[in-house]
C-alpha cells in the first residue's frame, strides 16, 4: 500500500517535485511471511515521510495496538531509502530499524532491522518485481528472504481510482520464527504481553525449529489493493489472502510439535495526504 501511494504521488507530481506524505492506517492483524500469533494483533499506525525528487526518502511510523484487552504503542520504526523510476525499469534500496515494545507478541517482534532491495520491470501486460531482504534478529541469526511479485495496475479514465491485483511468492529462512517461538509463542512471554498465555512460566522453554536454517518457500500472497484519489487525499484499502508454506517442526525439551499452517485473510485501510514542499513553476 505504501509503495502504491508513493508511486501514485510521484506520478501526480510529475516526478519532478519533492513532497511529504502523511498517512494513518489500520490493519486487522500482524502477519509476516504468512505467520501470525494465535491472538490477533490489530494496529492503528500513523506515518509520515519525506520523499526528495532525487529519489531519496525518510519515513517514520508508530504502531498502536488496539486489541480488546491491550492498548499500547507496540512498535516504532524508521526507514531510509532510495527509489528510482525509469520508463520500464525501476528499483530501490532501503534500511529499516524496528523498536518493539518488550511485551509485544507480534510474530516479527524479535526483528531489530532489515536491509531490502527490489527491481521491477514493466512488461505492459504486467509488472514483474524481484525482491531480496536481510532481516536481523535479536539474539539470533539473520534471515535472508527473496520474493517474486506479478501485478498490474488498472486505472479509471480520470486516473482517480486504481485497482492493483497482485500475487507474490516469498522464500527464505525461519530464524525470526524460532526467536518468536522462543520468546512468545510457547509461554516465554516478554513483559506482560497477553499472547497465548496469561502468565509467564517459572522455567523458560528452549525452542528449536528444524527448518530455521533452510531456504524454503514460506508464503504465497494474493492481494487486491484499491486506491481512490481526491485532490491531495489518498484513500486505500488492501485485502490480502496469505497462503503460508513449509510448516515448522518445533522441538522443545520434552516434545516435538509439527505445526499446522492455515491460510489467513487480513486487510489494511488508510487515509493519506500529500503536498509538495515547493510550488511548481
Amino acid at each position: 500500500m505504501a509503495q502504491n501511494n508513493t508511486n501514485s504521488v510521484k506520478e501526480k507530481a510529475n516526478g519532478e517535485a519533492s513532497y511529504v506524505l502523511a498517512d494513518i492506517s489500520y490493519i486487522n492483524d500482524a502477519v509476516f511471511m504468512g505467520r501470525r500469533d494465535s491472538v490477533a494483533a490489530p494496529y492503528v499506525f500513523p506515518s509520515i515521510g519525506y520523499y526528495d525528487k532525487s529519489g531519496f526518502y525518510v519515513d517514520a511510523s508508530v504502531s498502536y495496538l488496539v486489541g480488546s484487552e491491550e492498548n499500547r504503542v507496540d512498535l516504532f520504526l524508521g526507514s531510509v531509502g532510495y527509489i528510482t523510476n525509469g520508463e520500464k525499469l525501476s528499483g530501490g534500496i532501503s534500511g529499516t530499524a524496528y523498536f518493539f515494545n518488550d511485551a509485544s507478541y507480534n510474530v516479527k517482534s524479535e526483528v531489530v532491522a532489515d536491509l531490502s532491495g527490489f527491481l521491477s520491470y514493466d512488461l505492459k501486460v504486467l509488472e514483474v518485481s524481484a525482491m531480496v531482504s536481510t532481516y536481523f534478529n535479536n539474539g539470533g541469526s539473520p534471515d535472508i528472504f527473496t520474493g517474486l511479485m506479478l501485478d498490474r495496475i488498472f486505472y479509471s479514465s480520470d486516473k482517480s481510482f486504481l485497482i492493483n491485483p497482485s500475487i507474490t511468492m516469498y522464500a527464505g529462512s525461519q530464524y525470526f520464527y524460532q526467536e518468536y517461538y522462543s520468546t512468545s509463542r510457547l509461554g516465554n512471554r516478554k513483559g506482560q504481553g497477553r499472547g497465548t498465555m496469561d502468565s509467564e512460566p517459572a522455567v523458560a522453554t528452549t525452542v528449536e525449529i528444524q527448518e530455521a536454517s533452510e531456504f524454503n518457500i514460506l508464503n504465497v500472497e494474493i492481494s487486491l489493493p484499491l486506491q481512490y484519489y481526491h485532490k491531495q487525499f489518498i484513500f486505500s484499502f488492501t485485502p490480502v489472502l496469505a497462503l503460508p508454506q513449509t510448516s515448522a517442526t518445533i522441538t522443545t525439551e520434552d516434545s516435538v510439535i509439527s505445526e499446522d499452517l492455515d491460510s489467513t485473510f487480513y486487510f489494511s485501510a488508510g487515509i493519506g495526504y500529500w503536498f509538495n514542499t515547493k510550488k511548481q513553476p
